[in-house]
Order: structure tokens, then C-alpha cells, then sequence
């Protein structure tokens, strides 16, 4: 850092152009391995995807993969209720496909999918991801790393952290050499094993309880998904009866009630949420959320004005992978239709941005473009008034991972 630094030899010069110059963005919820896979599968959910008849049309066109599959995301009840195998046979009888719920708990697959994972007797073909002892046999197929890391670093992030719940030693060890090879730039960090999702059938206080406290006892942080009333005021709860860990984290936080934003203020746990999804599902929740629950929806601001930590992510693939699209989304909250949910929840352009510049174990607290701060820059094409006026990937000039150009755009 300085004014008047001279170039050494070896080294290279990058003009900035008046531009300006950020800490690499760190998107703080990410599934890196389903990102890759969803590159080139079909999305068969709103808004694109909205009838039963669009569904099998985009489904009776397309084109396996070179693995022989049709995979399709982001599909959603709304579209043609909840599907089983015997619909998907009614369309596409003799290629397997598989189809994964926006949710990324639920995979469809239809009689031709469930023979190629083992488990051709079984009654609806409706797995959940969860289950390891079927998903091992699509967990394990090839993923195209390079190009995910080409499109991540275009919108100028240089770190993502994966919170796929599931992720043993060996996924985190081959993500972390791909790294190292070049292969995936972007520096990654995982929530593994520290994570928990939640579900409403399932809910038992104790065994949570238990499970942070063995986290805790070994100076490990825990990060808990939570989606509904239920599961946050159960993850209150238990953050309480356990004790903190400064390094606690929620996820997504998607309804929080007015009287539970002083527990996570007391309790100094993070929030990492995605008010892209106010972008992308909003039109959905007016019509699907009951209108008293509509101000608890994907809060920002209530947040930061009750002293909780919170940072941003875009949850990819389950929502849009650019993060100045969920930065746009945090100051409008525009729906798809124009509606606007929850204008009190509104932020500031500096305050979405500075929500994507969060330490990686940390991500309530931004970096900064400092000596001592590692080599990791997003440089943009314009000043400061006009990227934050603007919050668009297309102003990424540059991007730099520990001091090497990994992105420029020509």
C-alpha cells in the first residue's frame, strides 16, 4: 500500500482506471459440488416453469447429458404438485432423470434413474438428499469445477464457504486440491461438520442441545438452518441452554418474528442470509406465506438494527449465483412482478456491499484493502458513487486471488 510503489521485476501492473479497488467478495453460503452440477441442468421452476404441461414439455425435449441423465432443478410443488416416479415415467419412460426440489432436500426420480442407483423396487422414487446410501451414486459423478470457478470470479468473488450439510473429509480434501491446482480459484471454507438442518417433523430440543454443547466443548462454532418460525425459536432455545460461541452462525434466518430479534442480538450469533430469494420467490411468498408473516420474511434490516451480525449469500444454485443480484435485492426488494415485500427491510447499496466483505470465519466482521489482508481484490471499472449506484457484475474489471490476476475482463 502506498502512493509511489515502484513495479520490481517480475512483477506485473494492473491500472485500475480510476476505478475501484475492494477486498474479494466472499459469498458466505454456497453448495460448490450442486453449483457445478446445476451449470448444466434445466430448471424446471417459477418463474420459468409454472404448469404441468411445461414441465413435461421441457422434459420430453431434452437432451441427456454426456452421462447419459436429464437433471433439472429448482422445481417447486406449485408447478405440478408433489411428483413421484410414475409422472416422470408418464413422460420420459426409458432415460433417467432426476429431478432436484429448490429446496435441495428432495431429489424426484423417475424408474430408469432409480435402477442406476440401485434401488429399482422403490414405491414413489422421492429420496431425500440426506440419505447418503443412495446419493453417493450421483454425489461422485464429475462436476465441471473450472467452468463454476470461471463464472464465480467474473462477478469478482474470491472465497466462497460451502455449508452442504453432508460433506465428509474426503469431499472437503478433493475441493481443497482442486484448489490448489487451479482448478476451482475461489478460496474455499466449509461448514462441515459444524452444520445442522433442521426439520419441522423432527424438531428435539435435547439432542440439539447435546450437539452443541459436544461443538462447544471442543471450541468448535456451530451453523444451524433455519427456514421456519419453529426451527428458530427451537435453535434460540438451544444456543441458550448450550452457551454461546462467538463464531455461531444461523442460515438463511428466512422468518424471524419481531420477539426473537433481541434473542440472537443477546446471544451474538451471525446471521447468513439470502434476500435474493425476495427477487427470485417473492411473488410466491405474497401468494403462498400467510400476510401476517409477511414482515418476518428475509430480513435485513430489523437485523442490523437489533445489533445482530449478518452477512449476505446467494445459496447457490438454490438461488442465483451473483451476488450483486442479492445485493440489488437487499436494497429493493423488488419481486419478479415489481411488487416490493418489506420496504422496511431495506438497505443501503454500501451496506449490501459491505455484507459480501465478511471474514470467511467471521462474516458479520468485512475486511478491508489493508497491509496484512491477504492478496484478494475485486477491481471495478468505475468509482465508488457509481458501483454502488449501479451493484452490477458487469463493473468487475479485475479479480485477484492471493496476488495472481484470476479473472479480467477484455
Amino acid at each position: 500500500m502506498g502512493d509511489n510503489l515502484a513495479v520490481r521485476p517480475g512483477e506485473g501492473l494492473l491500472d485500475a482506471g480510476g476505478g475501484t479497488v475492494l477486498p474479494g467478495l466472499h459469498d458466505h453460503h454456497v453448495h460448490i459440488r450442486s453449483a457445478a452440477s446445476a451449470l448444466y441442468s434445466f430448471s424446471v421452476g417459477p418463474p420459468g416453469v409454472s404448469t404441468k404441461g411445461e414441465l413435461a414439455q421441457i422434459l420430453s425435449n431434452a437432451t441427456p447429458g454426456p452421462d447419459g441423465w436429464i437433471r433439472a432443478v429448482g422445481y417447486h410443488e406449485s408447478v405440478a404438485g408433489d411428483l413421484d416416479r410414475t409422472a416422470l415415467d408418464a413422460v420420459v419412460p426409458h432415460i433417467p432423470v432426476r429431478i432436484q426440489h429448490r429446496s435441495g432436500a428432495l431429489w424426484i426420480l423417475n424408474t430408469a434413474a432409480l435402477g442406476r442407483v440401485g434401488l429399482p423396487e422403490h414405491p414413489d422414487g422421492r429420496l431425500r438428499s440426506a440419505d447418503r446410501g443412495w446419493s453417493e451414486a450421483l454425489a461422485r459423478r464429475e462436476s465441471d469445477l473450472a467452468e463454476l470457478s470461471r463464472r464465480i470470479t467474473a462477478t469478482g468473488v474470491t472465497g466462497v464457504t460451502d455449508a452442504t450439510p453432508d460433506l465428509d473429509a474426503d469431499d472437503m480434501v478433493a475441493l481443497m486440491v482442486a484448489h490448489r491446482r487451479g482448478e476451482f480459484r475461489p478460496r474455499p471454507h466449509f461448514l462441515a461438520p459444524g452444520k445442522m438442518i433442521l426439520h419441522d417433523d423432527r424438531l428435539d430440543l435435547d439432542a440439539l442441545i447435546d450437539w452443541i454443547t459436544l461443538r462447544h466443548n471442543a471450541n468448535q462454532p456451530v451453523a444451524v438452518h433455519c427456514v421456519t418460525t419453529a426451527q428458530l425459536v427451537v435453535t434460540i432455545a438451544a444456543l441458550r441452554a448450550a452457551g454461546g460461541h462467538q463464531r455461531d452462525r444461523i442460515e438463511h434466518a428466512a422468518l424471524v418474528p419481531d420477539e426473537n430479534l433481541d434473542d440472537l442480538a443477546e446471544l451474538g450469533v451471525t446471521v447468513v442470509t439470502q434476500p435474493n430469494f425476495v427477487a427470485e420467490r417473492g411473488d410466491q411468498y405474497l401468494t403462498d406465506v400467510p400476510a401476517a408473516e409477511h414482515p418476518q420474511l428475509w430480513r435485513v434490516a430489523s437485523l442490523l438494527n437489533a445489533a445482530v451480525p449478518v452477512a449476505l449469500s446467494t445459496d447457490m444454485p438454490f438461488g442465483h449465483g451473483d451476488p450483486w443480484t442479492a445485493m440489488r435485492a437487499a436494497v429493493h426488494r423488488t419481486t419478479v412482478s415489481g411488487a416490493v415485500l418489506n420496504d422496511g427491510e431495506c438497505v443501503s447499496a454500501r451496506t449490501a456491499l459491505t455484507m459480501f466483505l465478511g471474514r470467511p470465519d467471521r462474516p458479520g466482521l468485512p475486511r478491508s484493502v489493508a497491509p496484512g489482508q491477504p492478496g484478494d481484490l475485486c477491481v471495478l471499472t468505475e468509482p465508488p458513487d457509481t458501483a454502488l449506484a449501479e451493484l452490477d457484475a458487469g463493473l468487475v474489471a479485475a479479480t485477484v486471488i492471493a496476488g495472481e490476476l484470476v479473472y479480467f475482463a477484455m
